[in-house]
């Protein structure tokens, strides 16, 4: 996933610099061409593609904490004397 991430990023770094150094082609440009088709979409790409993972691992997490809860349960408490009860 990563290595797509990498080559995704260098081609547009490469347009921004196509754009910038060209006689037509503008600084401002370079860096709207890298955000636009850089930043953004890759940024949205990995945030889709690691959905699974975070899901993973938020999952994981909550059976580690059920474990733990498991092993040291909370002490049942006394229930409350009746107010209305007289001794």
């Amino acid at each position: 996933m990563y290595l797509v991430a990498i080559a995704w990023l260098y081609v547009a770094v490469m347009m921004a610099i196509a754009e910038a150094t060209h006689s037509q082609g503008s600084i401002l440009g370079a860096i709207i061409t890298l955000l636009l088709y850089g930043v953004l979409p890759l940024s949205l790409v990995l945030y889709v593609m690691g959905t699974p993972m975070r899901r993973r691992q938020r999952l994981q997490q909550e059976q580690v904490q059920a474990q733990a809860q498991d092993e040291n349960p909370v002490p049942a408490q006394k229930p409350p004397a009746d107010p209305l009860k007289t001794p």
